[in-house]
């Protein structure tokens, strides 16, 4: 691979790969994320290879192996380009039925396509497909263009323009932070903080030398945007990476990844590896005179690492524990020195401002949330996967129209955002606006980017232990407030859920939840009581069932519940006498109902389970 030395020949190299490219050949792009892998998509995509040759069509037809399309649902996802043809839940059998119809004849495979439930309406092409047209994907929608392990690939969708535009000589670095000032572009690690004024405070704070971070230490539990993004577009995080760095005046980056991500770490590392054997990243980057050089390191999976003071310890070989911020990173980071730390999904959004224009982005979102934002939505929702939508859109368009509704005609409840230390959003609030400012004012935060939608079946006492116990068990234990803050509102949360709950423990959360958010050392503890205090301020009904009534309304905190036959449903079948595992059910006789000792049982939920007649209800 040749080096570029200067930007005419990176826009020639640009040239000689588009013009190489026919539009109007046949692309068959196969998702290769990670949930995609769990569909076996390695074996669909060697069986499409083995039919072409088998087909004759191998060299008419191209083979691109992407990163996630998001519509993790419905993996194996194949598309069909030029023309677009979505299929979803491929499997290796349906290979050749595809090549031999549809790249052979030009026909439909019917039965692959995309069914709306509601209206049974089948989708031929991917932009008809409902969790896919109310979407906007800005930064994740090369992951389902590009092969991320080709630079080639990511320079043929106009790849590294922007640091071209940058490195030209025409736009100070000065300029560049006030372009991502005036976008209103703000972190999307959680913080939400203006990504241009801390690059400012980064370029005007005294030090040797600067640092630039890229943090991908994602450890919220059902987020998976950055791995995604990392595994399907390196090449857009490096750019921004680049960028950032020149307008600061830092020579030195690193990726910290959490190492339970093996292939977004592999497409991270061959990332940077084409980068510098092309000239794009190390010394002297496209003949500019700009030196940057990027490492990765690789995180531990300690959740509090995402936490920035923690994430710098962790770099310098420290144990990985925050630190007070009376001095900011920005200030004094690294080693001491100046550093300026992003996500990855900010870092993304970079060669977007650059190369649209600051104007262009700050006209998407809302006054004070600007751009796109990546949600992972998952939980008791139809439609699991990942979604990009314009700030400001409502929880009810995200759960209903992308998310395609909650599974099985159930009601929805509430969805969680931000994370373990988000608030709960309840149904009252579907209308919503998501962005910064009216999350913070809901109870909840934006985090970085996880909504777990729960339905009627969930037990909000019951999550908010769920989540406390989580952070409990990710807190670094340093001070005081969050370590025996944590593990109190877990025995109090422990005690209602099952049976022993006071009234008096309702205030007792609530004045524990004061404390540490007062007084904990790190964003961890401030934030770690919103899903206490979000369930009590919305779901307070459900609290008082276990407390006074001693009652789980939801069915779920095993202590208090019980299982009763419904004498006119059961014709016994038996089934649940197969299920139960402490011999709690007895058979009468045939066509006759079960009888239940209550005494015996212990509330496992197998015989509800497989019970097809509603025949056991819980009380």
């Amino acid at each position: 691979m040749a080096k570029i030395k200067s930007l005419n020949e990176l826009e020639a190299l640009r040239k000689s790969i588009v013009d190489k490219r026919d539009p109007r050949k046949t692309c068959i792009t196969i998702c290769n994320g990670t949930g995609c892998h769990a569909h076996g998509c390695a074996k669909v995509t060697d069986a499409f290879i083995e039919e072409l040759r088998k087909q004759n069509l191998a060299s008419k037809v191209d083979i691109r192996k992407t990163g996630c399309h998001g519509f993790c649902e419905k993996g194996t996802l194949v598309v069909v380009k030029p023309q677009d043809i979505f299929y979803h839940g491929v499997k290796e059998k349906d290979v050749p039925e595809i090549v031999s119809e549809t790249i052979g004849n030009g026909k439909i495979v019917d039965r692959l396509l995309y069914t709306d439930p509601e209206t049974k309406k089948k989708a031929t092409y991917e932009h008809e497909v409902p969790f896919y047209r109310h979407q906007m994907r800005l930064v994740f929608g090369n992951n389902g263009a590009i092969d991320p392990t080709s630079i080639e690939d990511y320079l043929a969708v106009g790849g590294y323009s922007a640091l071209a535009k940058v490195l030209s000589g025409k736009i100070s670095p000065e300029q560049i932070i006030n372009e991502v000032k005036k976008s209103g572009l703000r972190g999307r690690g959680g913080a939400g903080f203006p990504t241009g004024m801390k690059w400012e405070t980064t370029r005007k704070a005294h030090g040797d030398t600067k640092y630039v971070i890229c943090n991908s230490d994602e450890g919220d539990p059902g987020a998976y945007m950055d791995r995604s993004l990392m595994e399907g577009n390196p090449h857009s995080v490096l750019e921004g990476m680049v960028i950032g760095a020149y307008a600061i005046g830092s020579h030195q980056g690193f990726i910290y990844i959490r190492n339970e991500y093996p292939l977004a770490v592999q497409n991270a590392a061959l990332a940077l590896q084409q980068a510098e054997e092309m000239g794009l990243l190390g010394d002297n980057i496209m003949g500019s005179g700009f030196n940057f050089h990027v490492r990765i390191n690789r995180g531990g999976g300690a959740f509090v690492c995402g936490e920035s003071t923690a994430l710098v310890a962790s770099l310098e070989g420290n144990v990985g524990e925050p630190r007070a911020k009376y001095i900011h990173l920005a200030e004094q980071g690294l080693w001491g020195q100046p550093t300026n730390l992003n996500n990855v999904e900010t870092w993304a959004n970079v060669p977007i401002i650059i190369n649209k224009g600051a104007d262009w982005f700050a006209k998407i979102g809302t006054e004070n949330s600007k751009g796109t934002k990546i949600f992972s939505l998952v939980g008791k929702i139809n439609n699991t996967g990942l979604v990009e939508v314009p700030m400001g859109t409502t929880v009810r368009d995200i759960v209903y129209k992308i998310g395609g509704g909650i599974p099985k005609g159930k009601k929805f409840k509430a969805v969680q955002t931000g994370g373990p230390s988000g608030g709960m959003i309840p149904e009252n609030l579907l209308d919503l606006p998501i962005d910064f400012d009216a999350l913070t004012k809901a109870g909840s935060m934006m985090g970085s980017g996880a909504m777990i939608v729960m339905d009627e079946t969930t037990c909000m006492v019951d999550m908010a232990k769920y989540f406390v116990t989580f952070l409990e068990g990710e807190s670094c234990g340093k001070c005081l407030p969050c370590r025996e803050g944590l593990r109190q509102m877990k025995e109090i949360l422990t005690g209602i859920t099952e049976g022993r709950g006071k009234e008096s423990d309702i205030k007792l959360l609530e004045d524990l939840a004061a404390v540490m958010i007062d007084a904990s050392l790190c964003a961890l503890g401030s934030t770690a009581p919103n899903p206490v205090l979000s369930t009590i301020r919305y779901f307070r009904d459900e609290y008082i069932a276990h407390i006074k009534n001693h009652k789980c309304p939801a069915g779920v905190c095993k202590e208090l519940i019980n299982y009763k036959i419904v004498q006119d449903k059961c014709k016994g079948c038996k089934l649940c006498i197969k299920a139960c595992p402490v011999e709690a059910i007895t058979f009468t006789e045939k066509g006759k109902p079960v009888i239940l000792d209550e005494s015996k049982c212990i509330r496992c939920g197998s015989c509800y389970d497989v019970c097809r007649l509603e025949a056991i209800k819980i009380e």
